[in-house]
């Protein structure tokens, strides 16, 4: 007779897509995300990341500014359309102020230049994920609380079950 394993559950790895038409960004960052712990996806073109979005969830996308078949603020825009919870960093080799803020205006989380600063960059995706922590955790104790709400309403209210059966 076999012994039931010990083994306990694994935690889901953090999700990141990487975004970017250059196959040697995409697998140096790939390379260097798996390293520090996380599940790491990637994608060369706009229309392959909405698809693969589409296909799972990811906690963060990667979104390069420059793509062979929409420009990285659009595809910023279908994603925050989509997948508002995702956190969504815009990188770029070709950093303007004009860029900065229309990344920003249309729903990027953060902007990181290129060539990057590895420890600045697992930084920034350490603190949008924090943020992504805390956001689910504020919903959830919403939801929580409006519960709480409604059931002392409910309890209340003159219509209640209880004080129907009682009255």
């Amino acid at each position: 007779m076999k012994k039931a394993s010990k083994r306990k559950p694994e935690k889901t790895k953090t999700s990141i897509l990487v975004i970017d038409d250059d196959e040697d960004i995409r697998k140096v960052l790939s390379k260097i995300l798996k390293d520090n712990g996380y599940s790491v996806n990637s994608a060369e073109t706009g229309g392959e990341a909405l698809r693969k979005t589409e296909e799972k969830f990811y906690n963060l996308a990667l979104i390069d500014i420059r793509l062979p078949d929409i420009d990285g603020v659009e595809l910023l825009t279908k994603i925050k359309e989509t997948k508002p919870k995702m956190r969504k960093i815009i990188i770029t080799g070709y950093p303007t102020l004009k860029n900065a803020v229309e990344a920003l205006n249309k729903g990027a989380d953060a902007y990181i230049m290129k060539p990057l600063n590895m420890d600045k960059f697992l930084a920034t995706i350490k603190e949008q994920l924090q943020k992504q922590k805390e956001e689910q955790e504020m919903t959830e104790k919403q939801l929580v609380q409006y519960i709480e709400t409604k059931v002392k309403q409910i309890e209340q209210s003159p219509k209640s079950p209880e004080k129907i059966r009682k009255g």
